[in-house]
């Protein structure tokens, strides 16, 4: 096999709308044989709250990365050609049973990490994210934790039901897999059961930097703040689309007024270039609900980002 990567079709060649939709045109995992970045996609949607149909998500977020290209401007780099990224499918899991779902997950994770890549996911809901951190965990042990959502994602249980998409990381910090010295939510705002909600997830070990701070701050000031809360920790990083205003991501299932720009989203992801990210999801795209492509459009520029500060730490670490 080639040692250079291979990247995606030539759009100049191909036009963007024939062919197979993988992730940014490129190939598929079984294509290349092995991959730095694998992207795979978790059609699930079991533990929704509200609207369900982010199991279209990843293929949502695929269709709208046909017009992605090679070359990051914002980050001066090419991440095709700095790692092998490639586009590992859908992990096939049981749609009538949440907790043999996040096994299938969990099982499917371990494999692709194993195997020596880092994972960029497309959920689906963002129950995904429990066992995508416990694989992680088993590779790295405990991770610093950046999540941008409108959501804490930190209750107890709904209706009984300790895996929802409302339920991971509280999970996950009672199963020690996060580093609670370096965990952060990003972009919360609206409302929430009870004071007692905030005062939970502050014993947890959370910080919480609030769609409000990130418009009065500026995306430079907060993506400095969070670079100091992480330092140089294994980094996860799990993005709901409803991070976004719902002027920006109108395609999910639980829309909160007051969110972030895509732009303010873009800029404070660039601005954690420096960090050490292990591995990272983009989840709750929920097509249904989207106009003309919009939350599609930015899940797939947001993956993008993600999978370029990953490509070039990869080639970083190579070239030492």
């Amino acid at each position: 096999m080639s040692t250079q990567p291979r990247g995606p079709v030539d759009s100049s060649r191909i036009p963007r709308y024939a062919g197979p939709a993988t992730f940014a045109r490129l190939p598929r995992l079984d294509e290349v044989g092995s991959a730095d970045v694998a992207v795979v996609g978790v059609p699930f949607d079991s533990g929704v709250s509200y609207r369900p149909g982010a199991r279209f998500g990843g293929n949502a977020i695929r269709e709208a990365s046909r017009l992605l290209r090679p070359y990051n401007p914002a980050q001066d780099a090419s991440p095709f050609a700095l790692a092998q990224v490639a586009d590992a499918g859908d992990i096939a899991v049981n749609p009538f049973n949440i907790n043999e779902a996040v096994e299938t997950v969990e099982a499917a994770a371990d494999e692709l990490l194993g195997n020596g890549s880092r994972l960029m996911t497309l959920g689906g809901d963002h129950t995904i994210a429990l066992p995508l951190l416990r694989s992680v965990a088993k590779k790295h042990g405990p991770v610093a934790l950046l999540h941008f959502d409108a959501h804490l994602d930190t209750w107890d249980t709904y209706f009984g039901a300790e895996y929802t998409h409302g339920t991971p990381f509280r999970r996950a910090v009672e199963e020690g897999i996060l580093d609670t010295e370096a965990l952060s939510h990003v972009g919360t705002r609206g409302p929430l059961y009870g004071k007692q909600d905030l005062d939970d997830d502050a014993k947890m070990g959370f910080g919480i930097v609030t769609s409000a701070d990130v418009y009065r701050r500026g995306a430079d000031e907060v993506a400095d703040q969070l670079r100091q809360r992480i330092g140089d920790r294994p980094l996860y990083i799990s993005i709901d689309i409803d991070v976004l205003d719902p002027a920006h991501a109108p395609g999910t299932g639980t829309p909160e007024a007051g969110g972030m720009t895509s732009r303010e989203l873009l800029e404070i992801i660039r601005g954690l270039s420096s960090c050490n990210l292990v591995s990272a999801d983009v989840v709750e795209v929920a097509p249904a609900y989207d106009h003309a492509e919009i939350t599609s459009v930015a899940a797939s520029h947001t993956a993008y980002e993600l999978t370029t500060i990953m490509s070039r730490q990869i080639a970083a670490a190579k070239a030492k």
